[in-house]
This record gives structure tokens, C-alpha cells and sequence, in this order.
């Protein structure tokens, strides 16, 4: 078949590989002028299945309530007269149910769990190579109720096979010294061994070199303006290109892997598509010469924050805005990456360079992606993967490519039909 992605980010350009691994004609389609460059260029770059966990919980209401128009709260919610803000945010309250929570959970977990393996498995074969390491993320607590809480989903998670172990203080600071500078305000931590970090944009960039070698057409530089659709069926695509060219393009297949803009592609075509943008911040340093690294990849449950060691350079990410399609940078929010990063490693980063980023991630109110076929025959979704596009990436790509041949993919997950 000839098969159209759009999108060339991590979902995107995983799809792609494993759809010309299947011998089909496929092109890429992307407005940027390379692979990678909108949620997936300075993502925190952890690959966790053990914290593969749904925002939507029990908890998040109230907490929700508390940071309402605080600026500096990690997850920041500025109500608007969007009417799609409105109905999503009732669609996540609706998603915090128990019930609801433990099955998402179990759902995020398995194709976050079958996504780690295939990355690894690709990164062999392919002998990609890009900063990474894995040693395991380390999440540290400084409230007594943030620890008891994560108690309670490492028990949670213990069930469908996945360890997170928890740690007291002493504990802590053996696995990681780096965290002495914090010690008097810790609580305790868990860690997970299996999970790793890398830079995504790094392996996206490579796979795309890798796909164009094995015949993946790419259209950089066009913007995706609507889906045209005759019998049942999607039969072009129109796009305009960086002069303001207007084409059509024509294929046996559709795959959306826009995130946080696919819902504006396929909401008119009458397609539920329940994503909205979520920003996320991240600051990258350099470590100064003779600097010790953290092993591990480490986690402030308290401030959102996320500390993964690539290289020779440290990127801090999170915090979440839902305030629609804007990425301005909030100089306050900026400023509390680097004075919480400071806390961390006081002399071991070049602090007068950093470079500061934010992305729209795409959320679904349940955190679970939107994986598969639409009612349209030959239109398909791989989108919402939120925080964890990076995390589920690769397996979701996989799965996409098994559904598009008529086979039933590999993990257990509700998946579109």
C-alpha cells in the first residue's frame, strides 16, 4: 500500500519504520524542516514503565483545585472560554474514578513495558547510537503524604509485574550521593531498575536517516491543511508548502500522528479525538568539567521534575500547563527549573547557558493513547501519548503497523477499532 504519516516526530517516525518494514510505500509529512523538532526535540528522555502512571487518579481533583491560577504550581490550569478545555477537563475528572485509574494504569503499563523492550531491540539491530543509559530512574519524596501515596501504587503496580522499590532516606543517599544536598528535606524514594533514559531527538533523527534509506519519502517544510474524503474512504490530503504551494496527495492509507493538532485534522471529519495540549518546560545544561553525573535518572515528585543525565549534558523537564496551543516560556516558570536544578548540583553545571524549550505534549483525559483504526476504513490515529511519547513510541508504531495488516498487535491494550 501507499501509506501518508503525518507527523515526524518519535510516533510518527516510528510508524513509518515499521510500515516500510512491512514492505509498504510511505511518505512522512511534517511542517518542520527535519524529523523531530516540535514535542520530541527536548523531551526529558526518560523510558519508564514503572511510572507509567495516569494523571487522572483519585487525588488529582483536589490537587487540581489547589494550584487553580498559581502561576508557579507544578500542573498550572487557566480556565478559558475554549469549550474543548471544558469538555476534556470533565472527561479527566471523569477519569479519575478508582476504577478507572486502575485500568489505565494496567493499559499504560503494558505498552510502556512492550515499547522499552522494542527500543532496545531496535537499538541493536540498527546499531543506533545516541546518548543514553540504564540505570534506572530514582523518584524522591519530600512530603510524608507523597510517599505514602507512591506506596501505594508500587503495590498497585506489583500486580501487573512491575517492581518499584522503595527506599528509605539512608537507602537513598547510598544509591544516589548526589541527593546530599537535599537530604534534610527527604522523606524517602523508590526506584526503578528496569527503566532508562536517552535523548529522543537523537534516535528519532537516526531512524528517519535509517527509514529514508529503506525508501520512506519525506515532505518536510508542508503543512497539513485537511483530510478530503469521498465514499467512506480519505482520499488525499491537502497540504501547502513553505512558499504557500497548494498539492494534493493521494494514498491507499492515512496515519495521524500529529499530537496535540490532531484533533484539528480529524474533529471535522467526525472523528473523537479527545486530546489537548499540555506544555511542558525543560532547561538543558552542560556539566562543567570533571563533573559526577547522577547515575540514575532522577525524579522531584513534589516539583514535577525530571533529571536525566545525556552526555555531557543534564536535561531537567515537566511541569504542565493547560492553557491551549501557546508556547510561550514563562520566564517565573523558567526560573524555578534552574533554582531547583541549583538545590541538586550546586557547582557541577554551567548555569550561565542554558537552553529552555517547552512542547505541547498531547493528553487524553485518561492518559491512554488513541491507537488504531478510525470509522473511516483507511484512516488511522496514533496520537495522546502525553508525557510518554517517548516512552511508547516505538511500540506504538509496532502495534499500528499490526493492526494496519489485519494482525492483532503484541501487548494488551484497548486499542481503536
Amino acid at each position: 500500500m501507499k501509506i501518508v504519516v503525518l507527523g515526524g516526530g518519535i510516533i510518527g517516525i516510528a510508524t513509518a519504520w515499521w510500515l516500510a518494514d512491512e514492505g509498504h510505500e510511505v511518505i512522512v509529512i511534517d511542517r518542520q524542516a527535519a524529523a523531530g523538532l516540535e514535542t520530541t526535540r527536548a523531551c526529558g528522555g526518560i523510558v519508564s514503565a514503572s511510572y507509567a502512571e495516569p494523571w487522572a487518579n483519585p487525588h488529582a481533583p483536589w490537587y487540581l483545585l489547589r494550584s487553580l491560577f498559581k502561576d508557579d504550581a507544578p500542573l498550572f490550569f487557566k480556565p478559558s472560554l475554549d469549550s474543548k478545555q471544558w469538555l476534556w477537563s470533565l472527561a479527566f475528572f471523569r477519569e479519575c474514578q478508582a476504577s478507572r485509574f486502575e485500568n489505565n494504569m494496567r493499559a499504560m503499563v503494558r505498552l510502556a513495558e512492550y515499547s522499552r523492550s522494542l527500543l532496545a531491540q531496535l537499538r541493536q539491530e540498527l546499531k543506533i547510537k545516541y546518548p543514553y543509559h540504564q540505570n534506572g530512574i530514582l523518584n524522591f519524596y519530600r512530603d510524608e503524604q507523597s510517599f505514602s501515596l507512591s506506596q501505594s501504587i508500587a503495590d498497585r503496580l506489583r500486580d501487573v509485574g512491575v517492581e518499584r522499590r522503595l527506599l528509605s532516606v539512608p537507602e537513598l543517599l547510598a544509591l544516589e550521593p548526589s541527593l546530599n544536598a537535599i537530604k534534610d528535606q527527604l522523606v524517602g524514594g523508590d526506584y526503578s531498575s528496569d527503566d532508562e533514559a536517552g535523548d529522543a531527538y537523537a534516535f528519532t533523527t537516526q531512524l528517519a536517516l535509517l527509514a529514508k534509506a529503506k525508501g520512506v519519502q519525506f515532505m518536510y517544510q508542508h503543512q497539513v491543511k485537511k483530510l478530503h474524503c469521498a465514499d467512506g474512504r480519505v482520499q488525499e490530503v491537502e497540504l501547502i508548502d513553505h512558499q504557500g504551494l497548494y498539492q494534493r496527495l493521494h494514498a491507499d492509507a492515512f496515519v495521524v500522528a500529529l499530537g496535540a493538532y490532531s484533533p484539528l485534522l480529524v474533529n471535522p471529519l467526525g472523528i473523537s479525538c479527545p486530546v489537548y495540549p499540555a506544555k511542558g518546560y525543560s532547561a538543558t545544561f552542560d556539566w562543567v568539567e570533571g563533573a559526577a553525573a547522577p547515575q540514575a535518572s532522577l525524579m522531584d515528585s513534589k516539583n514535577h521534575l525530571v533529571f536525566s543525565s545525556l552526555g555531557t549534558k543534564l536535561r531537567v523537564s515537566g511541569l504542565a500547563e493547560l492553557t491551549g496551543y501557546g508556547r510561550a516560556l514563562s520566564p517565573q516558570r523558567c526560573a524555578k527549573i534552574v533554582n531547583l536544578t541549583k538545590e541538586l548540583f550546586p557547582n557541577q553545571l554551567d548555569f550561565d547557558n542554558v537552553q529552555f524549550w517547552s512542547g505541547l505534549r498531547p493528553a487524553t483525559p485518561s492518559n491512554v493513547p488513541l491507537i488504531g483504526r478510525t470509522h473511516i476504513k483507511n484512516l488511522y490515529l496514533n496520537t495522546g501519548h502525553g508525557t510518554l511519547g517517548w516512552t511508547m513510541g516505538v511500540g506504538s508504531g509496532r502495534a499500528l503497523a499490526d493492526i494496519m495488516a489485519n494482525r492483532h498487535p503484541e501487548p494488551e491494550f484497548p486499542f481503536l477499532h
